[in-house]
């Protein structure tokens, strides 16, 4: 594998975990943030995201070094990649990726970790916007595979494909987005499921706990291995028979979707099922049992998965 120096701009939860996964998987890393309480952060997140993916991966064979800059101009210098993970603040953001191209080179690709601009909005200030991509990654970062790529109006299909063997290579599962939407993939079937999810639940069919029941043991496990268009194919003779056959069943259900506005009435009904779903447990146990199950998960859809 090539090994790379990797710019990191921003050193937040995500900032953290991309730092990790490009670290473990043997590029150097070049870190800068512009608050107080960076080397703190950095002593305190690092061992236990690289013990993460000790943990999925096994350990690293040479792990890159992680060093920390007190300027932008000198994080940057000699970086053949950059990866940046400022607030989710337009103007900042426009301001930061100029700023971010006057100290790289013209073919150092910029991605941005932003999870809800579209990229030709970001780019518009930079003098090279080409070379502008989104490289959206899925939380907990560190752990999950997908990355979404998407380019804005000016930016050159090399760049995506250059993000795009980037992210391959610390073995990410990257999907290419053919024209920018907000919310990209996966927070769109997220928002989809999750809306349906919200009404059930304002309207007294089912209480959370029983509606993440229903996910978790029904289509959730078979979804994560082979995706829902491969899944279901397997339920009749290929997925154009599964639609003939089952087609008015799903145009039913449609038909009578419900519809989720997140108003203060909604928002209590779903605290309350939450928090008698939560039954005390804390963020930290929750978290850690999320990260604890992740890796076995995904060492079983890496050696299982359909795609």
């Amino acid at each position: 594998m090539e090994k790379l120096t990797i710019g990191i701009v921003g050193f937040g939860v995500i900032g953290q975990r991309w730092t990790a996964c490009f670290a473990h998987a043997g590029h150097a890393v070049h870190v800068f943030d512009p608050t107080e309480r960076r080397e703190a952060a950095f002593s305190e997140a690092l061992p236990a995201l690289m013990a993460d993916l000790d943990a999925l991966k096994g350990p690293s064979s040479a792990p890159g070094a992680i060093r920390l800059f007190p300027t932008l101009a000198e994080t940057l210098e000699d970086v053949d990649f950059v990866q940046e993970n400022g607030p989710e603040d337009l103007p900042l953001k426009r301001r930061l990726l100029a700023e971010i191209e006057g100290h790289v080179g013209d073919e150092v690709v910029i991605a941005s970790s932003s999870s809800a601009l579209l990229v030709s909005d970001m780019q518009g200030e930079c003098r090279r916007p080409g070379r502008i991509v989104l490289g959206h990654p899925f939380n907990p970062a560190h752990l999950m595979p997908l990355v979404e790529i998407v380019g804005g109006k000016a930016t050159d299909p090399q760049a995506i494909a250059r993000a795009r063997a980037i992210y391959e290579a610390i073995g990410k599962k990257p999907v290419t987005l053919n024209r920018e939407v907000t919310g990209h993939i996966a927070l769109r079937l997220m928002g989809a499921m999750w809306r349906e999810a919200i009404a059930l639940v304002r309207d007294g069919v089912a209480s959370v706990e029983d509606v993440d029941r229903a996910f978790m043991y029904g289509p959730g496990a078979k979804w994560t291995l082979q995706g829902s268009f491969i899944s279901n194919s397997l339920n009749a003779d290929g997925i154009g028979d599964f639609l003939r056959k089952y087609g008015p069943t799903y145009q039913a259900i449609w038909d009578t979707l419900l519809d989720a506005k997140l108003d203060d009435e909604t928002i209590r009904a779903i605290t309350a099922s939450t928090d008698a779903a939560v039954d005390g447990r804390s963020q930290d146990e929750l978290k850690a049992a999320r990260e604890a199950g992740l890796v076995g998960i995904l060492k079983t859809v890496a050696e299982r998965g359909a795609l």
